[in-house]
């Protein structure tokens, strides 16, 4: 349950601290006090947006804080749990926004995303506002109301969720079944064309080799007539240093000089003849070669020819021959796609009509059992004339639709003989509000929720149905905390706790105050509400009579 909320320098309030109790507790104020400001004020801390014009006059920032008993809400300690959020039996919500913009949200001290406030508040508490009436004229909202009514909201979103893997599927099937015969046209040439860069067979270096063998066999004869012109030339010359070594061994030749000259001649006769020896060895693998050389040119002919054909250089062949191949194989495993989407789409279509068809079993079980208690809760509030149904519409689509089987309205009919039809339909104002009144209560009443705000869903009532309003609300609240903002006199005196909403003002800002009424302050505001300006004993005798009853 909602333990405690503080409310610092949000729109006119300067400073709220309030601790909250079990049981239905009252807010009640002089029209334009600010009664809704601190369910405005709880929303923030629910994941609802910011507006920087909520930060009161002279403030740099607003900041809210909601504090949550959650020891009764194990939904709420696995989710903060599963996230590593706990914090013991209590549950933390802070908002802060700035006049700039910004907004910070926290989950026991710890930085999170609006979207995690939203998911944890609606595990901790409901609210109903006063224009819940007007969004009940929507299906999609009868819709939700039903499926949490019968307890299957989770089972309707695991559904959605089906549907739309379905559809997924469904458009990823279409797309390569259209794209088939295209692909096939392309998957014919992909294949010719890996095919011949399969038969070319170009490995890793050959277009290197190839070209220096063909360099050498085109060039052999020059190359064999040089090489043998070289090695005569070392072998002349080796015979002369050779010469040349014996003159200067004559014994009459000393010196460190001429023993110099000797070991460079000694070691440049020795290199010549190991020049000779490399060149002998060199000739003996050059020869001349036509008809190798005419098989290497017709290689690399084949060779740049094919990369011709595909405009690009010779070297970029392998690269382009693994693309081909992937592409190929890529399109050759759309054909196998295709086949594995036909199952999983088969799959998931089995897998969705199961659940759907169990939906709406449940469906149709809670629409007979709200239609029965909505009829009763509406013969309290006055309206026993009203017939009241929840229309299942079977869908004329045979493909998974996101919210099942069967469309859902609720229809209302509001006199005798008169057909049943959409609320928007035959409902005036005045009867939306109790029939809206009627569906929260009943709704409410199955939820697991612990704590409901209603926020002035009395609107449009008065009298004798405000009373009864007034009961069905107190009798919720033996299961649940509930907290309504109200102006009717008739609801207020149920309140087990009743707050009371001020406003001052002076030339700089006005002020709103929230404060707890003791029984002799329940009596005043009681008698305020029921006689306005001018209370007399009478209107307070009134309250007494109306919170004794209560």
């Amino acid at each position: 349950m909602l333990a405690h909320i503080q409310i610092n320098n949000y729109t006119i309030v300067d400073e709220l601290d309030m601790e909250l109790a079990p049981g239905m507790t009252v807010i009640t104020g002089e029209t334009g006090a600010g009664k809704s400001i601190m369910l405005d004020a709880l929303g923030l801390c629910l994941g609802d947006r910011a507006d920087p014009a909520a930060v009161r006059s002279g403030s740099e920032r607003a900041e809210v804080t909601a504090t949550f008993d959650i020891s009764g809400i194990p939904a709420a300690q696995r989710w903060l749990g599963d996230r590593e959020l706990a914090a013991g039996e209590e549950c933390i919500l802070r908002r802060v926004i700035t006049r700039e913009g910004r907004s910070r949200a926290f989950i026991n001290g710890n930085a999170c995303t609006l979207q995690d406030c939203s998911q944890l508040g609606a595990l901790l508490i409901d609210v109903h506002s006063q224009h819940a009436h007007q969004s009940l004229l929507r299906k999609d909202t009868q819709r939700q109301l039903l499926d949490d009514y019968s307890g299957q909201g989770a089972a309707a979103r695991e559904l959605e969720q089906l549907a739309s893997d379905w559809l997924r599927r469904r458009r990823e099937l279409d797309e390569l079944t259209a794209a088939r015969d295209e692909q096939s046209a392309r998957s014919q040439l992909l294949a010719y064309q890996v095919e011949e860069l399969d038969t070319l067979d170009l490995k890793d270096g050959e277009l290197d080799a190839l070209e220096a063998e063909h360099r050498q066999l085109a060039n052999a004869e020059q190359i064999l007539q040089a090489a043998q012109q070289a090695m005569d030339l070392c072998e002349t010359q080796e015979s002369g240093t050779r010469s040349a070594l014996g003159l200067v061994q004559h014994e009459a030749m000393q010196g460190e000089v001429v023993n110099g000259v000797r070991e460079m001649l000694d070691s440049a006769a020795i290199q010549l003849q190991e020049a000779q020896s490399e060149l002998r060895r060199y000739l003996d693998q050059v020869e001349l070669d036509p008809g190798r050389l005419k098989d290497v040119e017709i290689r690399l002919d084949t060779i740049h020819g094919i990369a011709r054909k595909h405009r690009v250089q010779a070297r970029d062949l392998a690269a382009l021959h693994a693309e081909l191949r992937e592409e190929l194989d890529s399109l050759t495993g759309s054909g196998a796609r295709i086949e594995e989407l036909a199952e999983e789409l088969a799959s998931v279509e089995q897998s969705y009509r199961s659940a759907a068809g169990k939906l709406s079993k449940a469906r149709q079980k809670a629409a007979d059992k709200l239609r029965k208690l909505v009829e009763k809760q509406l013969a309290e509030l006055a309206m026993e004339q009203c017939r009241f149904e929840v229309a299942l519409t079977a869908r004329e689509v045979d493909n998974p639709h996101p919210h099942g089987m069967e469309d859902v309205e609720f229809l209302i009919s509001t006199n005798p003989g008169q057909e049943p039809r959409s609320l928007g339909k035959i409902a005036s104002g005045g009867e939306l509000s109790r029939i809206s009144l009627a569906i929260q209560v009943i709704s409410a009443s199955a939820n697991t929720v612990p704590s409901m705000v209603f926020d002035e869903v009395d609107v449009g009532i008065g009298g004798a149905v405000a009373e009864v309003v007034g009961r069905l609300l107190r009798a919720l609240a033996a299961a649940s905390q509930v907290i309504c903002v109200t102006h009717l006199p008739q609801v207020a005196a149920q309140g087990q706790q009743h707050l009371r909403v001020s406003k001052s003002a002076d030339k700089k800002a006005a002020r709103a105050d929230l404060a707890r009424l003791d029984d002799s302050d329940k009596v005043e505001e009681i008698a305020r509400m029921l006689g306005g300006i001018d209370i007399t004993d009478k209107t307070r005798d009134a309250a007494r009579e109306m919170l004794s009853s209560s």
